[in-house]
């Protein structure tokens, strides 16, 4: 019998949360319980979460430990109260999606008759700031994630974010990995790639470790499933970003985000690739690797200088991520090849 963990880390969330609960109570599928790991908020989620979801468990810390850290608590307490970790899942929630009715049913369906199926996600719309229907967010029929894809440079984006939503992503496929915004993970699968109890990567604090997870993942065997009928909504704010032109996008990909999420960003894609890359895939796309990260350093050269810090940052961690290089290869079970037709 299957079982479903939903595990929501918070922080300051409450602008969202309460529509991502609502649609988390209303599912279809029961046999789930819900888990909130709160990074010391200051508004009022816990109160929230208290009053209106009695039976919810909280995870309480005293300061914000990070995405990786927080959600590595949830699952490491899923794991240790589980007794079928085959029919166990964990889906790993952002505080800012909304779940039609079925989506967890779907994809439990799914990936309960793929057993080499470790995670799974569905079609992830964006849902916009503004005045909808009853004050909530107005729906739209843009992508939002329906997979990760990877190129031949190493460039790791959401699969056909920002499209149409035209019947193009109709079809239940396998895909390179799945988003960390609402990704459904089986449990074996998890503990399957740990290192030392760690499931997301710790030394990532945030972003990108779902693109580690994935690629591990995959050395192991492990297959991702993009399932379309399964529907989710994923707030983003209606920017200057969405109206841009193919050329502005170009040229300045990165304008419209943080410089705290430049540092992280730029510095886990670089202990991806330490941690994760076979030597043979590096040396047959270096040319396609060096222009794409040429690209980025002249990018941070001239307009994001503080992004350096990124850099040095990736030094540091640089002896450890060795250290797990060596583990996730020694317990590789696909070589390079296979690996290589993912990278398009």
């Amino acid at each position: 019998m299957s079982k479903v963990s939903v595990n929501i880390v918070s922080w300051n969330s409450m602008r969202h949360l309460p529509e991502t609960l609502a649609s988390i109570d209303a599912q279809t599928f029961k046999d789930l319980s819900l888990m909130v790991i709160d990074n010391a908020s200051s508004d009022d989620v816990l109160d929230h979460v208290r009053s209106q979801y009695p039976k919810a468990m909280i995870l309480r810390n005293t300061h914000n430990m990070g995405f990786s850290h927080a959600h590595n608590q949830g699952i490491a307490h899923v794991k240790a109260h589980c007794d079928d970790p085959e029919n166990t899942y964990v889906l790993v929630t952002n505080p800012d999606v909304v779940l039609e009715r079925d989506y967890i049913a779907i994809l439990v369906d799914q990936m309960s008759h793929r057993p080499d199926v470790g995670s799974a996600c569905g079609k992830i719309l964006k849902l916009f700031e503004g005045e909808g229907e009853f004050g909530q967010g107005v729906r739209s029929g843009r992508f939002d994630s329906t997979g990760l894809r990877i190129t031949r440079g190493r460039r790791v984006a959401d699969r056909a974010s920002g499209e149409n939503d035209d019947g193009d992503y109709d079809r239940t496929e396998e895909v390179f990995g799945v988003s960390g915004a609402l990704a459904m993970y089986r449990v074996s699968a998890l503990d399957d790639v740990a290192w030392r109890g760690e499931y997301f990567d710790e030394d990532f604090f945030a972003y990108k470790e779902d693109i580690d997870l994935a690629w591990r993942l995959r050395l192991r065997g492990w297959q991702a499933l993009y399932v379309p009928r399964a529907v989710a909504h994923h707030y983003r704010t209606a920017s200057i970003k969405e109206r841009a032109s193919k050329l502005e996008t170009a040229f300045n990909p990165h304008r419209q985000i943080k410089k705290h999420i430049n540092f992280y960003s730029y510095r886990n894609h670089l202990l991806t690739l330490v941690k994760n890359e076979h030597f043979l895939n590096l040396l047959r796309d270096m040319p396609r690797i060096g222009w794409y990260e040429f690209q980025k350093f002249a990018f941070v050269a001239l307009f994001e200088q503080r992004t350096f810090k990124g850099l040095a940052d990736f030094f540091r961690n640089l002896p450890r991520a060795v250290e797990k290089r060596h583990m996730i290869m020694s317990r590789s079970t696909v070589g390079s090849g296979e690996i290589r037709k993912w990278f398009k």
